[in-house]
């Protein structure tokens, strides 16, 4: 009989960049398990800035506001990233501001309702695309780009940004997240009840999900 297959929610947000060394890890995680260990992913939201405005704010100000973090401990945390980051094979470019998430969240939402691998896809190529690249992932163009890339269908992602579809239930999601405690991200939740937190290397994701499987059987 085959093993059930575990269940991943991995709560993350565009805008953060453990979140892209955190799935980077997972991916080799999960590479190496390979049918020993089938799991489902899904990607469910959370923003770190719901009311960062369409301009977007300059990453330094926003660090220095949100944290009191002085520019040379920013830039600490930047190397630490590039370092995490070629590690599992995310190269990080140099972000200058942050942006506003949510039209990426909505998109992400109607990714998840479709069958195939559609959602990673874009949540793949929103990462790479803000933090690899620089690009705005409130703009409609760097939008749909990725959906592109992702494979999704172009016609309905353009009518969903033209409308608030998805809205209120990214929202619902974001308030279910919260009041289980999520307050950080990454956070991956596995079978609804195992919290694997932050951006761990791969070994860690597997020795995690190794222990969760053998649990369940």
């Amino acid at each position: 009989m085959a093993a059930q297959p575990l269940k991943i929610e991995f709560v993350s947000d565009v805008a953060c960049p453990w979140c892209a060394v955190g799935l980077w890890s997972l991916d080799q995680a999960l590479a190496r398990l390979g049918n020993e260990v089938p799991v489902e992913l899904h990607f469910e939201p959370f923003e770190l800035n719901p009311s960062m405005p369409p301009e977007g704010e300059d990453v330094a100000e926003y660090i220095a506001r949100k944290y009191g973090r002085p520019p040379e401990q920013l830039a600490q945390t930047r190397a630490v990233l590039r370092e995490r980051g070629e590690e599992v094979g995310f190269a990080f470019g140099d972000r200058q501001r942050i942006w506003n998430t949510f039209d990426a969240h909505r998109l992400l939402y109607w990714a998840g309702e479709q069958p195939g691998a559609g959602q990673a896809a874009l949540k793949h190529a929103l990462l790479a695309a803000y933090h690899g690249r620089s690009e705005n992932p409130s703009d409609r163009e760097v939008l749909l780009r990725a959906v592109a890339e992702a494979g999704l269908e172009l016609e309905r992602a353009k009518e969903i940004l033209g409308s608030d579809e998805y809205g209120a239930e990214v929202r619902a999601r974001e308030r279910h997240w919260q009041e289980l405690g999520i307050h950080s991200v990454p956070s991956a939740i596995v079978d609804g009840r195992h919290l694997i937190s932050g951006g761990q290397p791969p070994h860690i994701f597997e020795q995690a999900l190794r222990r969760i499987a053998a649990g369940a059987r």
